[in-house]
């Protein structure tokens, strides 16, 4: 067993691994201007593109699923490969003569092998962090916060930088966040590797109870949290515009999603004192209620208020998911948690495709304000399978 001093090492490592290739996932969304018009796509792509990532991605989730890849094989080794091929699909984007087909294609490409990054990442850490592990998945999906945040920094940051260099750059950072992984983080000492395949693991995880109740309780803060990232930019841009401001949108943008960060890390560090049932709980109530009361500060609220609350929003929205992640964990069979953290990812990003496309269609007719209470859908049914868990806890 290795040491706590190199547990300790190991941790930072895999964080800032997890944020370099993260920063795939929303690096489309970061210049989406740019791309629709550079390629003359039409109004409703944003919803199209960042749909066919979730897509790419659930797809990817129940490949490496079925064939228990994280489980059978080399996790950091997993990684560093599945690294690579996200950061290629990403680049690609840079070529001139794209087509809304094949820019659909290529961020699908992005979110398959990105189910080799996210949920790997998760099942690395379980590996090496038996106790805390909240405290360690709070780091690792603070990590992937601001990597879904950062291409809205590098666009906001200056407003000349290209929006070639955007892609180019976390395409880079990918590839070397996947290589330090690969070379600096052996197999973790909790590792129990899978000796074959077993199609039936996806389904056999969910007889049990508190699984379930974990499970159900992320698929409910899945159906808000990337709608709500995805859309952040439009609706800053409607609320602004209809009132003739001047604002930057992705820095804001930028701002709102990356305070998630911080906000893990805090509910991962609660959860050693009060229980990560009770966190998560929590967080996911607080989620609800900005849902239901973004009409009256989307309508009302002077712009500086409205700031502040969908900062508030960005916090609680994502507190809460490692600590779903951390009950998924915990009470899944070790020699499948890899199987069981990419099943339950899988079907939650499947959730996010089905939220997304339906505000991305009510859109066009109706105003955000009326849009975001639907949300709440969500966190509603996610604090109904965490009752069990809760009262247990």
């Amino acid at each position: 067993m290795r040491s706590p001093s190199t547990a300790r090492r190991i941790l930072p490592i895999i964080i800032f691994s997890q944020f370099c290739c993260t920063s795939l996932w929303f690096a489309g969304n970061g210049v989406m201007e740019a791309l629709v018009t550079t390629f003359q796509l039409p109004a409703a792509s944003t919803g199209h593109l960042t749909a066919a990532v979730q897509f790419g991605f659930i797809l990817g989730t129940l490949f490496y699923a079925l064939l228990s890849i994280a489980d059978r094989f080399s996790p950091s080794r997993v990684f560093f490969v599945s690294a690579v091929l996200a950061a290629g699909f990403n680049g690609l984007t840079v070529w001139d003569n794209h087509s809304l087909f094949s820019l659909l294609l290529l961020r699908f490409g992005t979110g398959f092998f990105l189910a080799g990054i996210y949920p790997v990442g998760m099942k690395i850490a379980a590996d090496y962090y038996d106790r805390g592990l909240g405290k360690s998945l709070g780091y690792l999906v603070g990590a992937l916060v601001l990597g879904t945040a950062f291409p809205h920094l590098l666009r906001g940051a200056g407003e000349s930088l290209p929006w070639k260099s955007v892609l180019l750059v976390t395409s880079g950072l990918a590839i070397l966040g996947g290589l330090l992984l690969q070379l600096l983080v052996p197999d973790g000492p909790f590792r129990k590797a899978a000796q074959k395949i077993d199609l039936t693991n996806v389904v056999t995880v969910f007889r049990d109870r508190k699984f379930r109740g974990a499970a159900f309780g992320y698929f409910g803060h899945m159906w808000e949290l990337y709608t709500f990232w995805a859309f952040i930019p439009l609706v800053l841009l409607e609320y602004f515009g209809q009132r003739g401001l001047e604002v930057n949108i992705s820095l804001w943008s930028f701002a709102i999603i990356a305070v998630g960060g911080p906000a893990c890390v805090i509910g991962g560090y609660w959860s050693l004192r009060a229980g990560p049932a009770r966190v998560a709980g929590l967080a996911l109530s607080a989620s609800m209620l900005c849902c239901l009361l973004s009409p009256l500060f989307l309508w009302l609220a002077p712009p500086m208020l409205l700031l502040l609350f969908l900062l508030f929003w960005g916090m609680v929205v994502v507190a809460d998911s490692p600590l779903f992640s951390t009950l998924v964990a915990r009470h899944a069979p070790t020699e499948i948690r890899g199987t069981a953290l990419t099943v339950v990812n899988c079907i939650g990003f499947g959730i996010t495709i089905f939220s997304i496309q339906l505000l991305n269609y009510l859109s066009v007719s109706s105003p955000y304000h009326y849009l975001l209470p639907l949300l709440a859908l969500g966190p509603v049914l996610g604090l109904a399978a965490l009752r069990k868990l809760l009262r247990s806890a």
